[in-house]
């Protein structure tokens, strides 16, 4: 069970019992933590909300594949696909679907790509991503999933915050609301990314939203320093940085207490931890530190800014008490044309992925972090059946049926959950909706998705909006 925060006084620990007897929410909890007159801001920064019930997984590593990765040509081989590879798909399927970019004559497009078996769990996987063959009886595998949205900045955000329109908190900034930080050196929430730019959206994708801004995603640069203005002006030594740090605490310390405003809570958290990470960060991004054989393991090399450089990051981030960290790398967008196909693009980004994907579950497992570390891997939705008449081969964005896994965290390992049609337009079992796949990270979590409330402008919000259940079948 995660620790229960310190409080100070009887004072402050009789009004935390009144409020749980009550049944507020947990961030009720935490916000009166905020206003508690005795509870030091750094030690509200350090501790950690109790859990709505015993968890499986106290952290969460989410490899976030930027633009949507292709299932058909990564994870689904579908025979009748290529058998009719060609021809117009029948209506009633496509009757009431929307695509973002195809026309009504586009035809089924069978994927090129050699598919084999692996692991006793006998998953299908393509010749792109051979590293995953390693971790096929690690992995619960999603089969179908399914979003609402089908561009790419909106699709992001609902993937992201269960809301297509910026001004949600994420999903990495209700875990860090509802659970706390176990580091006192770094943020709660880590963002790191590669590929050749950010994702759309950009910053609205890890957002606090209406949430405290001090649980928004942190992003740490790849090269240099990890943060920008991190490091003291020239002339500033340690000492009177800290005394700084401290008088202005002081004063915000003050100010709150008179006006009981939270963001100068998290104000006086921001300089805090800034501080703190002032030996924290350069220490953490020392990638030299590894072994030759881990640096070899991701296939990264230490200096140089990479997927594979993000992955041994994160690992190291978990290990020092950072909550939630993820990866974004792009680009998946493969519709066709020049840079954008399923054939040479395709493979670059695997290239670029699929060893340090496979890696850092590897690691994570033989340093006995994966049992209680949830990994993600997946995008914002998958391609579509069809292909798109450009002059190189690629396909369109598709919402309703596509591929993702998960593994550690207390999820079933080697488990193929769900399967599509013939075709691939659609689930036929274990259909998970992204609301779906989000009750279940919180209920892995020791979160209840119903009960993991905010009230802001007089309604009570959740991640899952009013929607979701916990996928059961795939829980250890």
């Amino acid at each position: 069970m995660l620790n229960q925060p310190q409080e100070s006084t009887a004072r402050t620990a009789a009004r935390r019992h009144f409020l749980q007897q009550s049944g507020l929410s947990f961030g009720s909890l935490a916000l009166s933590g905020m206003f508690s007159d005795d509870l030091s801001a750094q030690d509200h920064a350090a501790t950690t909300a109790p859990a709505h019930f015993l968890p499986t997984a106290k952290r969460v590593i989410y490899m976030f594949m930027a633009g949507g990765p292709s299932q058909l040509e990564l994870f689904s081989p579908k025979p009748v696909l290529r058998e009719f590879h060609g021809q117009q798909p029948p209506a009633e399927i496509t009757a009431g679907r929307r695509f973002a970019f195809l026309p009504a004559t586009a035809s089924l497009l069978g994927s090129n790509r050699r598919f084999s078996r692996w692991g006793d769990c006998g998953m299908d996987l393509s010749d792109t991503i051979p590293f995953h063959r390693q971790i096929v009886d690690d992995v619960c595998w999603l089969r179908a999933v399914s979003t609402n949205v089908f561009n790419h900045g909106p699709a992001k955000l609902f993937m992201n915050c269960g809301f297509q329109a910026p001004g949600r908190p994420s999903l990495g900034s209700w875990v860090t609301w509802g659970l706390g930080s176990e580091s006192r050196n770094l943020p709660g929430f880590v963002v790191l990314q590669s590929g050749p730019r950010g994702p759309r959206a950009g910053n609205t994708l890890w957002s606090s939203g209406f949430l405290p801004t001090s649980h928004q995603g942190v992003p740490f640069r790849s090269r240099g320093t990890p943060i920008l203005n991190l490091d003291s002006p020239p002339g500033i030594t340690q000492s009177a940085q800290e005394d700084f740090t401290s008088t202005v605490s002081q004063l915000n310390s003050i100010r709150m207490d008179n006006v009981r405003d939270p963001e100068i809570m998290t104000r006086i958290r921001a300089y805090e931890t800034a501080f703190a990470m002032q030996s924290a960060a350069p220490e953490l991004t020392r990638l030299e530190e590894e072994s030759q054989s881990t640096l070899d393991l991701y296939g990264a090399e230490a200096g140089k800014p990479s997927f594979a450089a993000n992955c041994l990051l994160a690992r190291r981030m978990i290990e020092r008490g950072v909550r939630f960290v993820q990866l974004y790398h792009t680009d998946w967008d493969h519709h066709g044309g020049k840079g954008a196909d399923l054939d040479g693009a395709l493979d670059q980004v695997c290239l670029e992925t699929d060893q340090a994907s496979a890696a850092l579950v590897l690691d994570l497992k033989q340093r006995g972090l994966l049992e209680d570390t949830l990994v993600i891997w997946g995008g914002e939705f998958g391609r579509t059946p069809m292909g798109e008449p450009r002059e190189t081969t690629g396909r369109d964005h598709h919402v309703d049926a596509f591929t993702m896994w998960m593994a550690g965290g207390g999820v079933r390992s080697g488990h193929i959950h769900g399967g599509t049609d013939e075709l691939g337009f659609g689930p036929v079992e274990g259909h998970v909706h992204v609301h779906d796949l989000h009750a279940t990270i919180l209920h892995l979590l020791g979160l209840h998705h119903k009960q993991l409330t905010y009230r802001f402008q007089g309604r009570d919000f959740r991640l899952t909006d009013v929607h979701g259940e916990v996928v059961h079948e795939i829980l250890a």
